[in-house]
Parts: C-alpha cells; sequence; structure tokens
C-alpha cells in the first residue's frame, strides 16, 4: 500500500528501512535505557507495616546475646554429631590396654561414643559462642557489615584458642582461623 500523496500533489518520502545495528543499539547498545526494578510495579504482596511486637522480636533476634545463644547451641548440636561420627569410626573406641586381645561391649563402646560427643560438642559450643561474640561486637564496633568482620573475629577467636599453647600457637591460630573464616564468608556471600 502507498502512503497517501500530500496536498501538493507529490508522494511523501519513504521511511528510512529499520536497519539492524540500531535496533541492537536500543538494544543492548549505548542508547538502552535502564529499566529501574520496581518490586511494587510487578504486582508483589504487600507487606502490612510491622506491628510493635514484631519489631521487638527483630531486635531481640538481631541481638549480641541472641546470636551468640544461638551459635553456642548450633555448636553444640554440631559438634555432638561430630563427635559420636569420629566415635563410630575410630577402632580403639571401647578398647582397654590392659586387655587388649577383648572385645568391648557395646555398653561400652557407646559410652565412649557418648564421651565423645559430649567432648566435642562443649568445644564446639564454646568456639561458637567466642566466634559469634567478637564478631558481633567488631560489627558493632566498626558500623559495617561485610567480611572484614569474620576474619577480624576470626583471628581474635583464634588466637585465644591458641594461645594457650603459646605465643607462636597463637599466631598460627589467629591466622588460620582468619583464613578460615575469611574462606566461609567468601563462599556463603
Amino acid at each position: 500500500a502507498a502512503p497517501p500523496p500530500s496536498g501538493s500533489g507529490e508522494p511523501a518520502p519513504p521511511s528510512p528501512p529499520l536497519q539492524y545495528s540500531l535496533l541492537l543499539q536500543h538494544l543492548v547498545g549505548d542508547k538502552r535505557q535502564p529499566r529501574v526494578w520496581d518490586p511494587a510495579a510487578l504486582g508483589g504482596i504487600p507487606c502490612p507495616p510491622k506491628s510493635e511486637e514484631q519489631k521487638m522480636v527483630e531486635r531481640v533476634m538481631e541481638s549480641c546475646p541472641f546470636k551468640a545463644a544461638l551459635a553456642c547451641v548450633g555448636g553444640f548440636v554440631l559438634g555432638g554429631a561430630f563427635g559420636i561420627f569420629t566415635a563410630g569410626i575410630d577402632t580403639n573406641v571401647g578398647f582397654d590396654p590392659k586387655d587388649p586381645y577383648r572385645t568391648p561391649t557395646a555398653k561400652e563402646v557407646l559410652k565412649d561414643m557418648g564421651q565423645r560427643g559430649i567432648s566435642y560438642a562443649k568445644n564446639f559450643a564454646i568456639v561458637g559462642a567466642m566466634f559469634s561474640c567478637t564478631e558481633c561486637v567488631v560489627e558493632s564496633y566498626r558500623g559495617k557489615s561485610d567480611w572484614k568482620n569474620s576474619v577480624i573475629s576470626g583471628c581474635i577467636t583464634g588466637g585465644a584458642i591458641g594461645f594457650r599453647a603459646g605465643l607462636k600457637a597463637g599466631v598460627i591460630g589467629c591466622g588460620g582461623f582468619a583464613a578460615f573464616s575469611a574462606a566461609v564468608d567468601y563462599y556463603l556471600r
């Protein structure tokens, strides 16, 4: 279909053909307009304002004592499971050095597994609480929540644990725990 003639009797000039390169510039090139991401425009779920009880619960859950208690309980459970697992694969559980040829009873094996599980659980709980407390204090002091907090608190925790065996062990513990904290933080973020 030809365009309608203009009033002067001459046909209107044809529109220039759409060029592929111009289209690409508008889609992925310099002329592309960034979209503003607005969740409300997408028809998201409306959120009513939070009640005072909800705000109080959020403040409690973000407090240092709650985080430390949660890390302590989590460390206790994880350490207990790890202790029972390592005792389960250890061939010397229930072994009596006075009578090496005697086979241990199931009761003796379970008792040793329980003792090792409790020992690991206490150690993991202490380390978890120390790390959580120092991370919370460092975060509060710095006023930022980034990877540096976990590295600094890892160094403090590892240094404090290793320092019981001497200065050299404290420095090695600081570096090792800081590196481990950095690796975990890098993996999780």
